[in-house]
């Protein structure tokens, strides 16, 4: 089995590390294609204003000046020899779930390997602060996506869909099972910060404002928060299906 690796945090990330360790406990045949820089944010963009620009890290592993989709194209139509028979995106540091999967560049990166008609999963793993420090035990996701993967590489999907996996933050044994569960909602909003630069003149930030929810039973966000790992099964087809035939008769 050939897997191909991406992630949005940027090649050198200990998350894509932690990444490739799983991956060799299903293959030898393992290839990273990842941006060059942390490229968190930026969902299933293309870059076609500006050239890609490759950069070989060392025996199958690149660097792409680019954004996750640009590393899976790069990937499939240009540098490995053959079609991935699995693509993995991440690890991600910090959960993708709920409303978030439609900001993720992880969660991109599956997107653009379903859209190829490849295998695809996501996969993120939640963490803590220490005082200002970020705590990321990407241990559990290594001792534990191993043998899910095996699970999932080996049950049947339809096409257009990519597998969102979600760990949560515990250590391995603290996990309480897997579940596999729908797209939770947050409830949250982008807020604009204007600072000044050194000559007075106005930036600004994109930062989230955000309010406590309760994740309902069966939801992604539920299942971190109660210990279990997330499974979401999401798709490409974003029509709205149940309401056509009503918004048909509203035309008529």
């Amino acid at each position: 089995m050939r897997i191909l690796l991406t992630n949005d945090d940027g090649i050198h990330a200990e998350g894509l590390a932690s990444l490739e360790r799983v991956a060799r406990t299903l293959s030898d045949d393992v290839w990273v294609v990842a941006p060059e820089q942390d490229q968190s944010g930026y969902a299933h963009s293309l870059s076609i204003s500006e050239p890609l620009r490759l950069r070989k890290i060392s025996e199958k592993h690149f660097a792409v000046r680019g954004t996750p989709t640009d590393c899976v194209i790069m990937g499939v139509r240009k540098i490995l020899p053959g079609a991935p028979d699995l693509i993995l995106s991440g690890i991600n540091s910090g959960a993708n779930i709920a409303d978030d999967v439609t900001y993720s560049g992880t969660v991109a990166g599956a997107m653009e390997g379903a859209l190829l008609g490849i295998r695809s999963i996501a996969l993120s793993q939640g963490y803590s602060y220490v005082g200002e420090d970020r705590v990321v035990p990407y241990e559990t996701t290594e001792a534990l996506a191993p043998a899910l993967l095996k699970k999932l590489v080996a049950a049947p999907l339809p096409d257009g869909v990519l597998l969102n996996v979600n760990f949560p933050n515990c250590l391995p044994e603290e996990v309480a099972g897997t579940v596999v569960t729908t797209q939770g909602k947050l409830v949250h909003s982008l807020w604009v910060d204007e600072r000044r630069d050194g000559r007075g003149l106005p930036y600004y930030w994109l930062r989230f404002g955000r309010e406590p929810v309760e994740g309902k039973q069966g939801t992604d966000l539920f299942a971190l928060r109660n210990r279990l790992v997330s499974v979401t099964p999401l798709q490409l087809d974003l029509t709205a299906h149940e309401i056509r035939d009503q918004l048909s008769k509203a035309l008529a």
